[in-house]
């Protein structure tokens, strides 16, 4: 498969790369400090085209192609996790959907102001006891008169303190399971809606993650994504996308761990001469090498093979996730005493990584989706 990028896409990711290291990188470590939200660098991000990277022009887009999209989350995950977190979460799971599934109306009303960063978008799947198995999810939506009333919660869920919408996934039929799944489009600002406080997080903690509580919260039947009793497949159908921004995420996490390894033990001198000369850090720092060239090559090749998007997801996740975790705990190793401080990028990276290999399905759901590919009879899995 050919990854040579054509102009406009090493246009786009050089852009975004200066803008990541002139915009973002300064403010990444204190708004980590400081568990701050980074508003201001969302807007200016929205006017590079960054808060509606795959929305067509027609919905005020930037109608990129999945591997532009890739490029972007990759280069600003590089300066801040937090940051890349919340645009792939806006961009592939609320504004994906929406996209796919929502109706004329309902694009019209919500994709022009998210793509503009007027309004942030969440996806809301996850339950206090409805993780890794979506399908035993029990918030529920009843039928009324006009639409449908929702009770329930909704746990960590991204953006969601700062979203004015979201991709909501509720039970519509009590005696199914994954055939009794609806997804609907949720306004934040619906009576009964209540977001909890921020999560205490061991890292993207310029990110916002919460739980938010639904009672009698009445969405109009408009509100409907696709069909009745269907969203469990929606629901599957997005993470797809989902799951190759977090691999872009990582990506980007790993490979900004071996520019900084490389570059402090070129600097770091012990026993009169650089580390960098000592056999056990370029071991280190090969291995780190082969795992962001791995991960590479599977992210954008998940980025563009969509006919086999389910098993090319899964393992572009799993990889470019365990990439992101063995590089952090490296190029903190290289680092010695100082990568275990916060003066240094490395430290922000090893707690960050982390997370990639539990959001937007675990490593091990990731290999059951692998698995059940693999012994079907789907060609394309190779």
């Amino acid at each position: 498969m050919d990854f040579r990028l054509s102009e406009e896409q090493r246009i786009l990711r050089d852009m975004v790369r200066d803008f990541a290291r002139k915009e973002i990188e300064e403010a990444a470590s204190r708004n980590d400090r400081e568990k701050t939200f980074p508003r201001e660098i969302l807007q200016k991000a929205a006017s590079l085209g960054l808060m509606g990277v795959s929305v067509p022009a027609e919905y005020g887009g930037a109608g990129m192609d999945p591997l532009s999209y890739v490029l972007a989350i990759e280069e600003i995950a590089k300066a801040c996790a937090s940051t890349a977190v919340t645009l792939s979460v806006h961009n592939s799971l609320a504004c994906g959907t929406l996209l796919k599934y929502g109706s004329e109306q309902l694009k019209q009303e919500w994709l022009p102001s998210a793509a503009r960063g007027e309004v942030l978008g969440c996806y809301m799947l996850t339950e206090p006891e409805a993780g890794s198995d979506a399908a035993s999810l029990s918030c529920r939506a009843d039928a009324c008169e006009g639409g449908w009333t929702v009770n329930g919660s909704k746990a960590f869920v991204t953006n969601g303190g700062e979203s004015a919408f979201g991709i909501l996934y509720a039970r519509t039929d009590r005696d199914s399971r994954s055939r009794g799944i609806s997804a609907f489009l949720v306004d934040f600002s619906s009576e009964g809606l209540v977001c909890g406080p921020e999560e205490k997080k061991m890292g993207l903690n310029a990110s916002s993650t919460i739980m938010v509580s639904l009672e009698d919260v009445f969405l109009p039947a408009s509100c409907l994504l696709g069909e009745v009793n269907r969203g469990y497949g929606i629901a599957l159908e997005m993470l797809n996308g989902g799951r190759i921004g977090i691999g872009a995420q990582a990506l980007g996490l790993a490979s900004e761990a071996l520019r900084l390894a490389l570059a402090y033990s070129r600097e770091r001198e012990q026993f009169g001469k650089p580390i960098v000369e000592n056999q056990s850090i370029q071991e280190h720092l090969t291995e780190m090498s082969l795992l962001v060239q791995q991960s590479r090559w599977m992210v954008y090749r998940a980025a563009q093979d969509y006919q086999d998007i389910i098993f090319a997801a899964a393992s572009a996740k799993l990889a470019a996730s365990k990439a992101a975790v063995r590089c952090a705990e490296l190029a903190v190793q290289i680092h010695g005493g100082y990568g275990y401080t916060k003066d240094y990028k490395v430290e922000r990276i090893f707690r960050d990584a982390r997370v990639t290999e539990i959001y937007e399905g675990t490593s091990e759901v990731q290999r059951l989706v692998m698995i059940r590919q693999m012994l079907s009879e789907k060609e394309g899995v190779s």
